[in-house]
């Protein structure tokens, strides 16, 4: 029976070879796009707007409340809901005031061994901008920094920031050179 049909074998074999080559070569490749899109595509009208919407000041500012009130359904909340409000109330009151404005025009305060990019912008936004603020500091003030600062903790210390403050500020940079360098 195999003698009798070996050649119906041999053909269906040779089939199934052939029509497995053509799937694997036509249908690996992926379809041919006639249009390919492109981020351009839609103009310079989105990449304007994202620019203006980079460039513009902040929507809102939270400023907190003086006094915050329970919410209307602290009764039923069996007292969770005072509770929560007496210590956002306390939060809010032990609230550091934001840093005054040093007198005057911001000092190039890179000038400072030891103080990089990074840790002139933490200390802009801590509102240190003079050599006179860094040169008033006491260590009181250096432990308070040291717990804002994260990563630079101890830096101020390290590198004599107040030392090097004070001869800054008062313009002798014979002796800042003498003792720490060329500026």
């Amino acid at each position: 029976m195999t003698e009798a049909n070996w050649l119906i074998f041999v053909a269906a074999l040779l089939i199934g070879i052939v029509v497995a080559y053509w799937v694997f070569v036509h249908g690996s490749k992926p379809a041919r796009r006639s249009h390919r899109p492109d981020v351009l595509d839609e103009g310079a009208a989105p990449a304007q707007r994202n620019q203006a919407l980079i460039d513009a000041p902040p929507a809102a500012r939270f400023d907190a409340p003086a006094h915050i009130d329970p919410p209307a359904m602290a009764g039923t909340m069996a007292g969770i809901g005072e509770v929560i409000a007496v210590a956002a109330q306390e939060e809010v009151d032990n609230l550091d005031p934001p840093p005054a404005p040093a007198i005057g025009g911001a000092d190039d305060l890179r000038r400072i061994k030891g103080l990089g990019p990074k840790m002139l912008a933490l200390l802009q936004t801590l509102g240190i901008t003079r050599f006179d603020q860094i040169a008033g500091w006491t260590d009181a003030d250096l432990d308070d920094l040291d717990t804002k600062l994260g990563a630079f903790a101890g830096r101020p210390r390290r590198d004599n920031w107040v030392e090097q403050a004070r001869l800054l500020a008062s313009g002798d940079t014979g002796a800042y050179e003498a003792k720490f360098g060329k500026l």
